[in-house]
């Protein structure tokens, strides 16, 4: 086991004082430890959080023949998930199956229900958007990466789309290659960067940041930029988006599942930010001889502000 799942979830063990997991948690909980367990602990993990009612029913012993393994096995699964042992995962599974039984609410985001505590939403959420950053970094083609850090190190400027959520993460993009004494331009409102778009020309970079993919207001700008000769980067959960067809470079973030309070701006804003980081620390290590200078004056123009006493 890592040490971060560790740090989240505990030893495992039992004796160790720890509450066991709700029993909404289940298929988060299997959905982010699988990776980490072997063939067999994931047939387990996948049979009760497909079929709770079912596996509550059942033994150790009936559990691992269900699932073709040992009754070890069984006891090793309940205890990376959370529970001390199969007696405590079979109660989390009896209690989801009379959730879903119940016809109670529906979940108001993915594996919450309406009646959470505030303790336990931070942590599933804080679960999830784990999720979301494993996810984008397993998806990224490290090669299209390298090389729009190369483009952006190099750009006599670079102009950065996006609109709603996704205009958050073009400003933070910006407002990271400024600090290095790169010249850049994030553009939220779509006349003005199309405007703007006209002037680029060759060995100048425009970034395009969408998760959908087919956001006009951000394509049409990036269309006009590839048109001009400019090296166009990509920035979406949709490598098979509108966007695409004007990229030289595409950079994929995790498409994360929606719910009602729960919209995939929250998911897309986090896998965007990680790629956002990736470009920045691969551009300021290509430029460290002008980005370190760079970014010691801006801290120390910045340090008056953040002294104790200052207003």
């Amino acid at each position: 086991m890592t040490r971060h799942v560790k740090e989240i979830f505990g030893s495992g063990r039992s004796g160790t004082g720890g509450t066991p997991p709700a029993p909404a948690a289940l298929a988060a909980k299997v959905r982010t430890l699988a990776p980490s367990m072997t063939r067999s602990m994931q047939r387990v993990a996948e049979a009760v959080a497909s079929d709770p009612a079912g596996c509550a029913a059942l033994t150790v012993t009936g559990l691992a023949e269900r699932t073709g393994t040992s009754e070890a096995t069984v006891v090793r699964t309940a205890r990376l998930l959370g529970y001390p042992g199969y007696r405590d995962l079979r109660l989390a599974l009896a209690g989801l199956a009379a959730q879903q039984q119940s016809g109670r609410a529906p979940a108001i985001t993915t594996d919450i229900a309406v009646d959470d505590p505030i303790a336990d939403v931070v942590a599933k959420l804080a679960l999830d958007e784990q999720q979301t950053l494993a996810d984008t970094a397993a998806g990224l083609d490290t090669v299209q990466l390298g090389a729009a850090v190369a483009a952006l190190a190099s750009a006599r400027r670079t102009d950065v789309y996006g609109v709603g959520a996704s205009g958050l993460v073009a400003q933070d993009l910006t407002q990271k290659l400024l600090r290095v004494g790169l010249i850049a331009h994030a553009h939220s409102d779509p006349h003005l960067a199309v405007t703007n778009a006209v002037q680029l020309r060759p060995g100048d970079v425009a970034v395009a940041i969408t998760h959908s993919g087919s956001t006009g207001d951000v394509i049409e700008p990036l269309r006009v930029a590839f048109e001009r000769g400019a090296t166009t980067v990509a920035v979406t959960g949709r490598p098979d988006g509108p966007v695409t067809q004007y990229a030289d470079h595409v950079l994929t973030t995790s498409t994360a599942r929606e719910s009602e309070l729960r919209p995939a701006a929250m998911s897309s804003r986090t896998s965007q930010l990680l790629v956002v980081d990736c470009l920045f620390v691969g551009v300021a290590q290509r430029t460290y001889d002008t980005a370190a200078p760079a970014l010691s004056a801006s801290y120390e123009a910045l340090a008056h502000r953040h002294r104790s006493g200052s207003r």
